[in-house]
């Protein structure tokens, strides 16, 4: 390829908005050279090359929007640990197929036991599908929307939990919840219904969420919009985090 032929190539990659190719024409002509590739190969690369770019890109800013505590993957949980999960209903819910039917997926169990690691795997992989996310807790959502309430945005506030395609409610029942509260969290679930994916995490029971939610009215309210469309893992056993600490014990113990 001629320098001429490549400066014009250049300034109207730029004009269009390809940065990627203008700064990296010269490398894609050189493979194109080595592989001898035709005029529409070429072309081909070079759209892959600038799509594969900007879903990257994409990928990066909808991690950083999303406030994910850490952006661990399926690959990251230990599988063993758990010998009675079983793997295949995880990596099922990974195929997002309940987020292209905007359903739901909770994932109960006690603390320790990996609940928000696979929550925010899986939200990871529909970031990575081109869906927007966003993670939260419980209790910080209510914070934020009572505090919105109070000074006269609700509205406004509850667009921040309503509009990505995949809401993460994480820690579900640690700490109870005032009627008025709970009646804030109704509003999210009911308004996101059929309309939005949740997943969500939760050390309780869905027997028990009369208690976390302070009226047995609105806990049933609640769990009959998320429950309609919702897989459903338990996950039981010991702690990660104690059996991490315990191991780390164990170490000191043996070099004292």
């Amino acid at each position: 390829m001629s320098q001429m032929v490549s400066n014009r190539i250049r300034t109207m990659a730029v004009k269009l908005g390809l940065p990627h190719l203008a700064e990296s024409l010269n490398q894609y002509a050189k493979r194109a050279d080595e592989a001898k590739m035709g005029y529409l190969d070429f072309l081909v690369l070079l759209l892959a090359e600038e799509l594969a770019v900007r879903d990257d890109r994409r990928f990066r800013q909808g991690l950083r929007l999303s406030k994910l505590p850490h952006h661990k993957t399926l690959e990251d949980y230990d599988f063993s640990f758990r010998p009675e999960l079983d793997p295949r209903k995880v990596k099922d819910l990974a195929t997002l197929s309940f987020v292209e039917a905007k359903a739901n997926a909770a994932l109960l169990g006690p603390p320790g036991v990996g609940k928000t690691h696979l929550a925010v795997a899986l939200a990871v992989a529909a970031c990575r599908a081109g869906y927007s996310i966003y993670f939260t807790s419980l209790d910080d959502m209510v914070r934020h929307l009572k505090t919105a309430e109070a000074a006269g945005r609700l509205t406004s506030k509850l667009r921040t939990y309503l509009r990505p395609s995949v809401l993460v409610v994480d820690e579900v029942g640690y700490q109870p919840l005032e009627r008025a509260e709970a009646n804030l969290v109704f509003q999210v679930i009911s308004k996101r219904y059929e309309k939005g994916s949740i997943i969500l995490t939760s050390n309780k029971t869905f027997s028990e969420w009369g208690q976390v939610f302070g009226d047995e009215v609105l806990a049933t309210a609640i769990l009959d919009r998320l429950l309609h469309h919702c897989d459903v893992i338990s996950i039981n056993g010991n702690s990660y985090r104690l059996k991490n600490r315990l191991q780390a014990i164990e170490r000191d113990t043996d070099v004292a």
